[in-house]
C-alpha cells in the first residue's frame, strides 16, 4: 500500500512540533520531525511528551480519516508509551499500524526510531469513536 502525504496543521499544537513530512494510508500513518531545541527536556533529549503527542495525533488523525466519511469524529482515550533509548539529534521518525478498528475505538501500535532506525519508544494508543455532539 502507498501512503499519500497530508498537509501538517498550520495552527494548534501540532503546528508546534514541526512536521516535516506526514503521511497516511489505510490504516497507517507515519511522520518525520526533525530535532530542534524546542523539542527536547533540561538534559538535550528528545522530551517523551513528544514521543506520546505524535503517537496520538497520528491515531487520532489516522481513526478520523476511517470514520469521517460515516461523519463520526476520533479522539484519545488512552496513551501508553514506553522509552527506550533517547533520540537526541536528527529526526523522529514514527509509525502507526491500526491493529483493531471497531465501531465504538480504534487500537493503534506505534513505534518511535532515530535516523539510524533505531527503536525509541513505543507507544499504544486507543482512540475513541463518537458521534459529534449537537451545537
Amino acid at each position: 500500500m502507498s501512503l499519500r502525504p497530508l498537509p501538517p496543521s498550520e495552527s494548534g499544537f501540532d503546528s508546534l512540533l514541526g512536521y516535516e513530512e506526514l503521511l497516511h494510508g489505510d490504516g497507517e500513518m507515519r511522520a518525520r520531525i526533525p530535532v530542534k531545541p524546542e523539542l527536547l527536556q533540561p538534559f538535550g533529549l528528545v522530551h517523551g511528551g513528544v514521543y506520546a503527542s505524535v503517537a496520538e495525533t497520528l491515531a487520532s488523525l489516522g481513526t478520523f480519516l476511517g470514520v469521517s466519511r460515516d461523519g463520526m469524529h476520533a479522539m484519545g482515550l488512552s496513551n501508553q508509551t514506553s522509552f527506550i533509548r533517547p533520540i537526541t539529534e536528527g529526526h523522529i521518525n514514527v509509525s502507526a499500524r491500526a491493529i483493531h478498528r471497531g465501531s465504538t475505538t480504534w487500537i493503534w501500535e506505534c513505534e518511535v526510531r532515530d535516523d539510524a532506525d533505531r527503536l525509541c519508544a513505543v507507544t499504544r494508543m486507543t482512540i475513541a469513536v463518537r458521534a459529534p455532539r449537537a451545537s
